[in-house]
């Protein structure tokens, strides 16, 4: 893993200039990602330029649609810790607000990349957009190729039993439950960040005390029980539990939330940072008639999750 050097602006320096560009969300960082980037790396062995990413923040979709609440498979955070397990040398995070969207395709060709970023190569997908009401596409890119500089590179999407594998296909797989297809298409379990809050103590009151966590921007897998792992920021240590993603229907909760229960584990992790693993989906989330089905189901899920 290299140290990767983040900027928030198009202000890069030299020694980041005249390299490959890989422009995207890269939300996940799934193995058609992955791939994208086992390609930088021949090119960068070839040709000796180092990798940067460009990336937006928030998210283009989730800054045109402000309902879409939850949606991202990773955060910022776990982006850039993911990156730079692929070597990546350099990212922008670049600020996507109402004045960046108005930018002209153009002026985003010329003066950001031709100027300002100076790539030798571009990676870009297929259906990549970009300016002012997107009227950019990859076709503009390759128009002014001569004039900027630059070589775009369009590498072919990962497909496997026929399917494209992309950072939609993954939300989707997550909020049906299939667990196991996306851990297995990150080449790593799925996971979710976030600081410990004070709950309602009602985990407690049952028997069964669990870390709460807000899980904020991130995508809403299938609401119900799941076997996790996890650990605290800057520790190596993993911790297993069970979690149970959801409202909580049993005591009418209406707003989502992460519950974990680690086992043999009595430490007070309150305004902690975890990250939580997901290891197995176990079952979905459903409302009890009293607390006592409730109490007797988590202890068959609580062996179900040590298995």
């Amino acid at each position: 893993m290299v140290k990767i050097n983040l900027y928030n602006s198009f202000n890069i320096k030299k020694k980041h200039k005249n390299s490959i560009i890989l422009i995207g969300n890269f939300d996940g960082i799934h193995l058609g990602h992955q791939k994208l980037f086992k390609l930088a790396k021949m090119y960068k062995k070839k040709y000796s330029f180092k990798i940067g990413v460009l990336t937006f923040e928030p998210m283009p979709k989730m800054f045109f649609n402000p309902n879409l609440k939850n949606f991202r498979l990773s955060n910022l955070n776990q982006k850039i810790e993911n990156l730079g397990k692929l070597n990546v040398d350099f990212v922008i995070i670049k600020k996507f607000d109402r004045k960046f969207s108005k930018t002209k395709s153009i002026s985003f060709i010329k003066e950001t990349l031709g100027k300002k970023i100076n790539p030798k190569f571009i990676f870009v997908s297929n259906n990549f957009r970009f300016g002012n009401k997107r009227e950019g596409d990859v076709k503009q890119l390759i128009k002014y190729e001569g004039l900027c500089n630059y070589k775009i590179v369009k590498p072919q999407p990962l497909v496997i039993k026929k399917k494209v594998i992309s950072s939609s296909l993954l939300r989707k797989y997550l909020q049906s439950g299939k667990l196991n297809h996306v851990n297995k298409l990150l080449n790593r379990n799925w996971s979710i960040e976030g600081k410990i809050q004070k709950g309602r103590q009602l985990g407690t009151k049952i028997g069964f005390p669990t870390a709460n966590l807000d899980i904020n921007n991130y995508i809403l897998a299938k609401p119900g029980v799941y076997a996790v792992k996890v650990k605290k920021k800057k520790s190596s240590k993993y911790i297993r539990g069970i979690a149970n993603l959801g409202y909580r229907p049993t005591f009418n909760g209406k707003k989502i939330l992460l519950e974990v229960h680690l086992f043999n584990f009595s430490e007070n992790l309150y305004n902690k940072y975890l990250k939580v693993e997901f290891l197995k989906f176990i079952r979905a989330e459903k409302k009890f008639k009293n607390v006592d089905q409730l109490r007797k189901q988590i202890k068959v899920d609580l062996e179900t999750a040590k298995k």
